[in-house]
């Protein structure tokens, strides 16, 4: 096992070029899927390496649940970097799931709070709620996909801006982007290092339902007044997995690409070109995190079962 069980903890370090990159080069829906399931692989492979950690360092802990071979000394050998790091793993795994399971129950709670709250509405696609207070935002579930949107946001728009509005969140419904921000949300919460990968991916999330609202609209222009609108007079969803029109982020950076020519999709970036080089090399850290925790995984197997008494 030796060194290896140690490389996926700080690999997620290999897609911060590629993060910094993304975002401006990549077509967003590209750059939102690449980073996300970058994050996700980076964080199962280092929570996977806390966990063989946590294994070995509880062997020798009085009043383990463990077999009594597996403290044996020939055991201790063949696994090295046992005890200092061992015993650490122990309180950072567990404050690892104590935060990704707050995280993934805040969301499930809003999610809830955020349907209760339209008791009451028809049950249409688009739920209008009487209040003041600007705001639009995409809310998914079991039972329907439905766009919250406040009377007071929709009186700051024209008609060709609220349809603007309705296309963006309709784009955010139908990709499913709500996912992507809980996954890199989790990924976050499960190794700081990847922690610019998820605000990357707010980012390119939004910038993948602004591409599509202006296809739909017809006008980029449109769209770019909207979003400067709703960023200017409004606030964000109740969580920040819910994806919302009035986004907190780089509100300059969205309205400034939809001022210019939209991306080419499909196109994958050469090699030799800055983010062509940054998204190989956060393939390889990926990679490389991967084979390091299953070789550390399957080894550990083989000798602790080979220690473990019939």
């Amino acid at each position: 096992m030796g060194v290896f069980v140690f490389l996926p903890l700080v690999l997620p370090l290999t897609a911060w070029p590629v993060a910094r990159l993304a975002g401006h080069h990549l077509h967003p829906r590209t750059a939102t899927w690449l980073l996300t399931c970058a994050a996700a692989v980076l964080a199962v492979c280092s929570t996977l390496c806390l966990a063989l950690l946590m294994v070995v360092g509880t062997a020798q802990l009085p009043g383990n649940p463990l077999p009594d071979g597996w403290s044996d000394p020939e055991v201790r050998e063949a696994v090295p970097y046992d005890e200092v790091a061992g015993r650490a793993a122990i309180p950072a795994l567990l404050a690892v799931i104590a935060s990704c399971a707050s995280a993934a129950w805040r969301h499930r709670r809003v999610r809830r709070r955020s349907r209760r709250a339209l008791t009451g509405l028809p049950a249409t696609p688009v739920a209008v709620l009487p209040d003041e207070a600007p705001y639009a935002y995409a809310l998914p579930g079991s039972r329907g996909d439905r766009i919250v949107v406040s009377t007071g946001m929709l009186a700051a728009l024209t008609s060709r801006e609220r349809r603007a509005l309705f296309a963006h969140e309709r784009a955010h419904l139908a990709g499913g982007h709500h996912r992507f921000l809980l996954a890199v949300q989790l990924a976050a919460r499960a190794n700081p290092f990847l922690r610019p990968l998820r605000s990357v991916v707010v980012y390119t999330a939004e910038r993948w339902a602004d591409e599509e609202a202006a296809a739909e609209v017809g006008s980029r222009r449109t769209v770019a007044v909207a979003i400067g609108k709703a960023a200017l007079i409004g606030r964000g969803a109740p969580l920040g997995t819910l994806a919302s029109f009035a986004a907190v982020g780089p509100v300059p950076s969205r309205v400034a690409a939809l001022l210019e020519p939209a991306p080419a999709s499909g196109r994958w970036p050469s090699v030799f070109t800055a983010v062509g080089m940054a998204t190989w090399g956060a393939a390889a850290g990926t990679t490389v995190s991967a084979l390091s925790s299953a070789n550390s995984a399957v080894t550990l197997f083989f000798i602790l079962h080979a220690a473990t008494p019939l």
